[in-house]
């Protein structure tokens, strides 16, 4: 049964994943989007499958919440949560995805590569009746509507949020960009919060191989934050961070939307002299220092009344 609920007890659900890491998002959802709680419960088997338990009623409207940090580790428990949500009552099922993995091949660079976007997007849409996300990783499509065949893709961004958050923090802050891929967050960041935005150029050799260069910018003498949606290897951020510093930055800090710092990345970006590491709490990390419960609710809430 429902373990926490707020104003909207007559609202549809929200279901969550019982999982340590994620829990702290779906109480505070949960609480902003005034949908009482209910668990996912999982049990793994010796052989690495995994039972779901599920409420054994749902309400015709539930919001399952899941991130995709991980996300081959989470993808099958989230489609048969998914299917389970349908056998058991749910008719309109909204996934939350704060972190929206496998959206940045969306093209075949080369002969034979599998369009991970396309496919998985397919996948979410066979199983979901709308996905909303922060700051997926899109380049060559204009919105998530594009991905989700048929259905309604809700694309929210935390960079406004981290903007304003940056400018409480260091409010003379020049927002870099570490690649023009990164160009439209910390336009969206600076713009915000009222604070000064340039752009790198960024070329990648491989995953961990990466040089940047700035791009008529100076940094001479300023208190530099390099914005990015994801921190992933952390690669690009230190090779930004190594370079404002040695154009004469007196410091730099990062913001970015999502921190999945994985392998020695964290460590890394810590090497190249970074300061502070700031990020939503999109994917649960030691760095979170803004919330996107009230972005969330609000598109939820959006949603429901257009419905």
């Amino acid at each position: 049964m429902p373990g926490a609920g707020g104003a909207g007890a007559a609202a549809g659900w929200l279901l969550a994943f019982d999982d340590v890491q994620e829990r702290p998002l779906a109480e505070a959802l949960a609480r902003a989007a005034g949908r009482p709680l209910a668990w996912v419960r999982r049990h793994r088997f010796p052989d690495g499958e995994t039972r779901l338990t599920l409420p054994p009623a749902l309400p015709a409207d539930v919001v399952l919440l899941r991130g995709l940090q991980d996300p081959n580790a989470k993808l099958t428990e989230l489609l048969l949560a998914a299917a389970g949500a349908r056998e058991l009552g749910a008719t309109h099922l909204t996934l939350v995805c704060p972190y929206l993995a496998y959206m940045r091949q969306d093209i075949a660079f080369t002969p034979g590569e599998v369009v991970s976007q396309r496919h998985l997007g397919a996948l979410l849409a066979q199983s979901f009746d709308a996905v909303v996300t922060v700051d997926p990783h899109l380049h060559r499509v204009a919105s998530l509507d594009e991905v989700l065949p048929g259905r309604r893709g809700v694309a929210l961004s935390a960079a406004p949020l981290l903007g304003r958050f940056v400018a409480t923090r260091q409010p003379d802050a020049l927002l870099l960009a570490p690649d023009d891929e990164a160009g439209r967050w910390v336009r969206a960041a600076a713009e915000a919060a009222g604070l000064a935005h340039a752009v790198c150029v960024k070329q990648r050799r491989g995953d961990r191989d990466v040089e940047v260069a700035l791009q008529g910018a100076s940094v001479a003498g300023r208190a530099v934050v390099v914005v990015d949606d994801v921190a992933s290897t952390g690669r690009t951020l230190a090779a930004a961070a190594r370079l404002a510093l040695g154009a004469g930055a007196l410091s730099v800090d990062v913001a970015v939307t999502h921190a999945l710092f994985v392998g020695d990345a964290w460590e890394h970006v810590q090497a190249a002299g970074v300061r502070h590491v700031w990020s939503s709490d999109c994917v649960p990390h030691p760095s979170n220092a803004v919330g996107v419960t009230g972005l969330i609710a609000t598109a939820l809430a959006a949603s429901s009344a257009a419905r």
